[in-house]
């Protein structure tokens, strides 16, 4: 299996999509990019524990305060189109991809 690329989105501390991600999506523009093993993202299937969706990454990190995350947990991002898995190891998001 290819590793996936990622980049951080900006203005969040830990929020990744994949760095060909084709829609319009504000990413850091320093060039900087993660593996998934980089990210820790898990080499077989896991179980999801999906939780209300969100309008926007940016309230991906608001979550720490009022409804702490523990991995596995995964939220859908509308904005985005896309759902996003706790990778605990990171205290992160990271877009869901095809291996998860």
């Amino acid at each position: 299996m290819r590793a996936r690329i990622y980049k951080k989105m900006a203005g969040t501390s830990a929020v990744f999509i994949p760095a060909d991600f084709n829609h319009a999506s504000p990413v850091e523009r320093d060039g900087l990019t993660w593996t998934d093993t980089e990210l820790n993202m898990p080499e077989t299937p896991q179980t999801l524990q999906w939780k209300p969706p969100l309008d926007s990454s940016l309230a991906l990190e608001g979550l720490e305060e009022y409804d702490p995350p523990t991995p596995g947990d995964a939220r859908y991002i509308n904005k985005l189109g896309i759902g996003f898995v706790y990778i605990g190891k990171i205290r992160g998001w990271v877009a869901l991809t095809d291996f998860v």
